[in-house]
């Protein structure tokens, strides 16, 4: 334990850039899964055959050859990143496409009478996707998120191997300098299972604030809300 001790501000550094790796790598992930999971949905070719292509080319091949070849061969093609933005990029890129389906699979699974009723109102279909079905949608969507998110933090100690300074690159470089094998892999294990167990029990408090329950009822409200708005702007009296 004093090798840790000794090299703890080391540690630390690493353990920074993987929280920004996280922080940042998720949020581009959640805006990729949206974009390509509602682009997938879409009626246009020119709008879901790109969408699909993006989701079965990131899930279908190894995040780490997607790092080697974002950072080795990019730049034989005129285009060059620093590491960091690499591992960022990628990271979102291949966690969103996994996400992409799960936003796809929870919109979809909506009753097809809410739909129905929708369109029997004249609500659009931009209006109807982004006030009522996303919004119920998202309760389902968060317990897959969740190990979206999980999976996206174990991963981030794959960018160790484009040479971004993250927590998994700092405890090689220590236990090269030391030899300490065994303190060095248990302080790592034991650093990413705690922030597993901190994301899952944020997603769990997200689940309950979100829970149908909870949220029927607001959105019921906001259905009525635009069913007058609807019949107001078409000068409808309804019956």
């Amino acid at each position: 334990m004093s090798t840790i001790i000794n090299y703890a501000p080391l540690l630390w550094q690493g353990l920074l850039v993987t929280l920004e790796l996280l922080v940042l790598g998720s949020a581009l992930a959640l805006v990729i899964a949206f974009t390509a999971g509602l682009g997938r949905m879409s009626r246009h070719m020119a709008l879901r055959a790109p969408a699909a292509i993006f989701i079965e080319v990131f899930r279908g091949t190894s995040m780490i050859v997607q790092l080697f070849w974002a950072y080795y061969a990019l730049p034989l093609l005129g285009v060059e990143l620093p590491a960091f933005a690499v591992g960022v990029v990628v990271l979102a890129a291949n966690e969103g496409a996994y996400a992409a389906e799960i936003v796809r699979g929870a919109i979809q699974s909506r009753a097809a009478g809410q739909t129905e009723a929708c369109v029997a109102l004249g609500i659009p279909p931009a209006k109807r996707m982004r006030r009522i079905l996303i919004p119920q949608s998202i309760p389902a969507m968060l317990p897959s998120f969740g190990n979206v998110l999980i999976d996206l933090l174990k991963n981030t100690s794959l960018v160790a191997t484009i040479t971004v300074l993250d927590l998994t690159f700092q405890g090689l470089t220590i236990r090269t300098s030391t030899g300490a094998t065994t303190a060095v892999f248990t302080t790592l294990l034991v650093v990413y299972f705690i922030l597993s167990v901190l994301l899952g029990q944020m997603m769990k408090l997200l689940e309950r604030r979100f829970a149908i329950d909870r949220t029927a009822k607001p959105l019921r409200s906001k259905l009525a809300s635009l069913v007058r708005s609807e019949r107001a702007s078409t000068g409808g009296s309804g019956t």
